[in-house]
């Protein structure tokens, strides 16, 4: 069992990042451009666009200078099942509203663009804890799991 040290710490909390190896076709003008339109659209990311390079590397600030997506180009890039909800990774919103929001934007996207896939919304009821996610895929290899945790008094 890992122990805290003097000052409490057990270890970092957070995520800061999350790095997917995809075809360097995908990192083109025409892959880049709708991955761009597709993030900002739907959950607001910035590509940042001084880190890019034309069919070798694509960078999303998820919202904060210490948070990101990154896309790096490799001829044997990562591969999940597929289907929904397959290999994910998460991301949390503040409330149902946020998250609703988000569900309606990708919808929306969707409409647009027979590419996206979502999983519906759901909510697992822990009794103490409801867990309200959607899943939705665009493009990369694996999903994006969108949560909200709402404490109950359960």
């Amino acid at each position: 069992m890992v122990e805290a040290s003097e000052s409490g710490f057990r270890g970092p909390k957070q995520i800061n990042h999350i790095a997917l190896s995809v075809s360097p076709e995908l990192l083109g003008q025409q892959g880049r451009a709708d991955l761009a339109s597709f993030f900002e659209d739907v959950f607001g990311w910035a590509e940042l666009d001084m880190m890019t390079i034309d069919g070798q590397r694509m960078i999303f600030s998820v919202n904060s200078y210490d948070r990101f997506v990154f896309l790096l180009a490799d001829e044997s890039p990562m591969s999940c099942p597929s289907g929904l909800p397959g290999d994910h990774f998460g991301v949390q919103v503040d409330s149902l509203d946020e998250l609703n929001i988000l569900l309606a934007r990708a919808e929306a996207f969707q409409a647009d663009d027979v590419r996206v896939e979502i999983l519906p919304y759901a909510v697992e009821d822990h009794t103490v804890l409801k867990l309200h996610a959607f899943y939705v895929r665009y493009l990369l290899p694996m999903s994006i799991e969108v949560q909200y945790f709402e404490l109950t008094s359960g």
